[in-house]
């Protein structure tokens, strides 16, 4: 039977796949807040993380939901049984859905404004999955050292508020941390002693 995550990465692929030949199926899945205000296009706060702009935003985002979300629905299945698969599919989906709260009081007003991908869902299950194992070594691009989990988690949050202040990255940030913040409550919420675990071992 297919993991759950590997099913969602597949689903997502081929989704993503459609939009990048069907320009018009890629604008109509896309997050627009302005359109869920005025136009009740509410079916946008979730179509838009199963569209990407190309093949680089795919690859990003779904290889890093594989590694770390196959980890995290491993350790939830053990840990908690078929109720694992439950709260692995809250936190995919529920992340992505908090991930547009933000985005949406800063451009409700704003027409031209879109985001498309599964940034914020993704960010929710890399953040549960180094709340639930801070020591968990991770690699980022062009750094061929491991990381562990849990320096690299506030170091994340730091550069994500830091680049959304900023502005003008074409990325959505805000979305980003919305999906990272849901991400630490829900693991908070399941297991409370992951946060003193994590903190002990950050200061």
């Amino acid at each position: 039977m297919l993991s759950l995550t590997l099913l969602i990465v597949l689903l997502t692929v081929l989704i993503s796949y459609q939009g990048f030949s069907n320009i018009k199926f890629q604008e109509n899945s896309m997050y627009v807040p302005y359109e869920v205000k005025y136009n009740k296009a509410y079916y946008r706060m979730l179509s838009h993380i199963f569209i990407h702009a190309d093949w680089t935003h795919l690859s990003f985002n779904m290889i890093s939901l594989y590694f770390l979300g196959s980890f995290l629905e491993t350790q939830w299945s053990f840990e908690f049984g078929l109720m694992g698969n439950y709260y692995f599919i809250l936190l995919y989906f529920g992340g992505a859905l908090i991930a547009t709260i933000w985005p949406y009081y800063r451009n409700s007003e704003n027409p031209g404004y879109r985001s498309l991908g599964a940034s914020g869902a993704v960010s929710s299950v890399v953040f549960a999955t180094m709340l639930w194992y801070p020591q968990l070594e991770l690699y980022l691009m062009f750094i061929p050292i491991p990381i562990k989990a849990y320096i690299l988690g506030p170091l994340y949050l730091a550069v994500e508020y830091y680049s959304m202040k900023r502005g003008g990255t074409g990325v959505a940030h805000d979305a980003h941390l919305g999906g990272a913040l849901f991400g630490i409550l829900f693991v908070l919420l399941i297991d409370s002693n992951k946060g003193i675990e994590f903190l002990a071992l950050l200061f």
